[in-house]
Protein backbone atom coordinates (compact mmCIF):
# COMPACT_ATOMS: atom_id res chain seq x y z
CA UNK A 1 0.00 0.00 0.00
CA UNK A 2 1.69 3.20 -1.49
CA UNK A 3 2.22 5.74 1.70
CA UNK A 4 3.89 9.23 2.31
CA UNK A 5 4.87 11.61 5.28
CA UNK A 6 3.73 15.07 5.59
CA UNK A 7 6.76 16.75 7.49
CA UNK A 8 7.93 20.36 7.89
CA UNK A 9 11.74 19.78 8.05
CA UNK A 10 14.24 22.81 8.36
CA UNK A 11 17.91 22.83 6.20
CA UNK A 12 19.74 24.65 8.50
CA UNK A 13 22.46 25.15 5.73
CA UNK A 14 20.17 27.02 3.40
CA UNK A 15 18.87 29.17 6.29
CA UNK A 16 22.29 29.97 7.34
CA UNK A 17 22.73 30.91 3.13
CA UNK A 18 19.70 32.94 3.46
CA UNK A 19 20.88 35.11 6.51
CA UNK A 20 24.37 35.42 5.22
CA UNK A 21 22.44 36.84 1.79
CA UNK A 22 20.35 38.76 3.44
CA UNK A 23 23.41 39.99 5.92
CA UNK A 24 25.43 41.15 2.94
CA UNK A 25 22.32 42.61 1.08
CA UNK A 26 21.61 44.80 4.24
CA UNK A 27 25.34 45.92 4.22
CA UNK A 28 25.14 47.19 0.90
CA UNK A 29 21.78 49.50 1.40
CA UNK A 30 22.25 53.21 0.82
CA UNK A 31 19.58 53.79 3.31
CA UNK A 32 20.47 51.66 5.98
CA UNK A 33 24.14 53.17 6.20
CA UNK A 34 25.01 54.09 9.97
CA UNK A 35 22.38 52.43 11.07
CA UNK A 36 22.55 49.57 13.93
CA UNK A 37 20.80 46.49 12.16
CA UNK A 38 21.54 42.95 13.19
CA UNK A 39 20.23 39.66 11.57
CA UNK A 40 21.97 36.64 13.38
CA UNK A 41 21.02 33.05 13.72
CA UNK A 42 21.85 30.69 16.39
CA UNK A 43 21.62 27.03 14.43
CA UNK A 44 21.49 25.44 17.98
CA UNK A 45 18.57 27.03 19.25
CA UNK A 46 17.02 27.17 16.12
CA UNK A 47 16.45 31.58 16.38
CA UNK A 48 16.73 34.63 14.68
CA UNK A 49 17.90 37.78 16.37
CA UNK A 50 16.64 40.82 14.55
CA UNK A 51 17.69 44.65 15.95
CA UNK A 52 16.47 47.77 13.55
CA UNK A 53 16.36 51.15 14.83
CA UNK A 54 12.34 51.63 13.49
CA UNK A 55 9.61 50.05 12.30
CA UNK A 56 10.28 51.39 8.59
CA UNK A 57 13.24 49.43 8.56
CA UNK A 58 12.15 46.35 10.01
CA UNK A 59 9.36 45.93 7.31
CA UNK A 60 12.37 46.33 4.74
CA UNK A 61 14.97 44.26 6.89
CA UNK A 62 11.81 41.56 7.10
CA UNK A 63 10.99 41.94 3.07
CA UNK A 64 14.99 40.98 2.24
CA UNK A 65 15.26 38.46 4.87
CA UNK A 66 12.28 36.52 3.36
CA UNK A 67 13.59 37.14 -0.57
CA UNK A 68 16.35 35.89 0.36
CA UNK A 69 14.88 32.29 1.83
CA UNK A 70 12.73 32.10 -0.80
CA UNK A 71 16.24 32.27 -3.54
CA UNK A 72 17.29 29.60 -1.69
CA UNK A 73 14.59 27.48 -1.48
CA UNK A 74 13.15 27.87 1.84
CA UNK A 75 9.56 28.95 2.68
CA UNK A 76 9.39 32.43 4.33
CA UNK A 77 6.95 30.35 6.17
CA UNK A 78 9.42 29.11 8.97
CA UNK A 79 9.58 32.31 10.96
CA UNK A 80 7.29 33.09 13.56
CA UNK A 81 8.57 36.86 14.14
CA UNK A 82 7.10 37.29 17.65
CA UNK A 83 6.68 40.40 19.39
CA UNK A 84 8.47 43.36 19.06
CA UNK A 85 10.60 44.24 21.47
CA UNK A 86 11.93 47.45 22.91
CA UNK A 87 15.91 47.51 22.94
CA UNK A 88 18.14 50.04 23.64
CA UNK A 89 17.88 53.31 22.55
CA UNK A 90 14.73 53.41 21.35
CA UNK A 91 15.28 50.48 18.99
CA UNK A 92 13.25 47.34 18.00
CA UNK A 93 14.69 43.82 19.12
CA UNK A 94 12.84 40.65 17.42
CA UNK A 95 13.79 37.46 19.16
CA UNK A 96 12.31 35.10 16.36
CA UNK A 97 11.83 31.50 16.39
CA UNK A 98 12.60 28.99 13.47
CA UNK A 99 9.09 26.59 12.60
CA UNK A 100 10.05 22.83 12.42
CA UNK A 101 7.56 20.33 12.78
CA UNK A 102 3.91 20.38 12.30
CA UNK A 103 2.17 20.90 15.68
CA UNK A 104 -1.53 19.81 16.28
CA UNK A 105 -3.46 21.86 15.53
CA UNK A 106 -1.93 22.28 12.15
CA UNK A 107 -1.80 18.17 11.59
CA UNK A 108 -5.44 17.97 12.91
CA UNK A 109 -6.12 20.56 9.76
CA UNK A 110 -4.21 18.01 7.21
CA UNK A 111 -6.45 14.87 8.24
CA UNK A 112 -9.74 17.12 7.80
CA UNK A 113 -8.51 18.21 4.66
CA UNK A 114 -7.87 14.75 3.71
CA UNK A 115 -11.29 13.23 4.65
CA UNK A 116 -12.82 16.32 3.02
CA UNK A 117 -11.00 16.07 -0.40
CA UNK A 118 -12.97 12.45 -0.94
CA UNK A 119 -9.85 10.55 -2.20
CA UNK A 120 -9.42 6.99 -0.90
CA UNK A 121 -6.60 8.04 1.90
CA UNK A 122 -6.06 7.39 5.35
CA UNK A 123 -4.60 9.88 7.23
CA UNK A 124 -2.87 9.31 11.16
CA UNK A 125 -0.93 11.53 13.40
CA UNK A 126 2.11 10.87 14.08
CA UNK A 127 4.36 12.90 16.34
CA UNK A 128 5.24 16.10 14.38
CA UNK A 129 3.99 14.59 11.07
CA UNK A 130 1.33 13.25 9.46
CA UNK A 131 1.01 9.75 7.32
CA UNK A 132 -1.18 9.34 4.37
CA UNK A 133 -1.77 5.82 3.04
CA UNK A 134 -3.70 5.02 0.27
CA UNK A 135 -4.39 1.94 -2.75
CA UNK A 136 -2.98 4.65 -5.97
CA UNK A 137 -0.14 6.49 -5.99
CA UNK A 138 -2.10 9.11 -8.36
CA UNK A 139 -4.74 10.03 -4.66
CA UNK A 140 -1.19 10.28 -2.86
CA UNK A 141 0.45 13.21 -5.83
CA UNK A 142 -3.52 14.76 -6.11
CA UNK A 143 -3.80 15.09 -2.02
CA UNK A 144 0.17 16.79 -1.84
CA UNK A 145 -1.13 19.30 -4.72
CA UNK A 146 -4.15 19.71 -2.69
CA UNK A 147 -2.11 20.85 0.37
CA UNK A 148 0.36 22.84 -1.28
CA UNK A 149 -2.41 24.93 -2.32
CA UNK A 150 -4.01 25.48 0.82
CA UNK A 151 -3.89 28.59 2.78
CA UNK A 152 -5.32 27.47 5.62
CA UNK A 153 -1.97 25.58 6.52
CA UNK A 154 0.55 28.16 7.94
CA UNK A 155 3.63 25.86 7.72
CA UNK A 156 5.72 25.09 4.87
CA UNK A 157 4.98 21.46 3.77
CA UNK A 158 7.55 19.13 2.73
CA UNK A 159 6.47 15.13 1.16
CA UNK A 160 8.87 12.55 2.65
CA UNK A 161 9.34 8.91 2.69
CA UNK A 162 6.97 7.64 -0.17
CA UNK A 163 7.24 4.08 -0.73
CA UNK A 164 5.10 2.06 -3.29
Amino acid sequence: MPSLDVVNKLDMQKIDNGINVANRKISQRYDFRGAHILVELNKKDKTLKVEVPDDMKLKAVQEIVNGSLHDQGVSPKIIDWGKKEEASLGAIRLNCKLVEGIEKDIAKIIVQKVKDSGLKLKSSIQGDQVRLEGKSIDDLQEMMGLLRADADITVPLQFDNMKR
